[in-house]
């Protein structure tokens, strides 16, 4: 871990969406992590953040995900922005286990 930081700062959250629903079924899940974090920080995180389910994280990938540019005409103005970039890590699982209650709450 980087000084001055913790697993819970590593990761953020779970992703939701299709394609992270359908990976469960193979024990992989996916989670929205600090631009900092690197695999091992995000293994140990992971592994800690449910270490009452005693799970064991046995490979950590990860993707950057660029920000999307968004435009927008307001009258004769254009506004343009830009959504933040972040960091998405697709963490596997020992084969036969899984996170219980993972998107209760959310």
């Amino acid at each position: 871990m980087s000084v001055g930081r913790t697993s819970e700062q590593a990761v953020i959250g779970p992703v939701v969406s299709e394609k992270s629903y359908g990976a469960m079924a193979a024990g992989r899940y996916a989670f929205r992590c600090a631009p900092w974090a690197t695999k091992i920080d995000i293994g140990r995180a992971v592994e800690e953040l449910f270490a009452a389910q005693k799970i064991t994280v046995t490979k950590v990938n990860t993707i950057n995900v660029h920000g999307k540019m968004r435009r927008r005409s307001r009258g004769r103005a254009r506004v343009v922005g830009k959504s933040p970039d972040w960091k998405k890590a697709v963490v596997t699982l020992a084969p036969g286990q899984r996170i219980d209650g993972l998107f209760e709450g959310v």
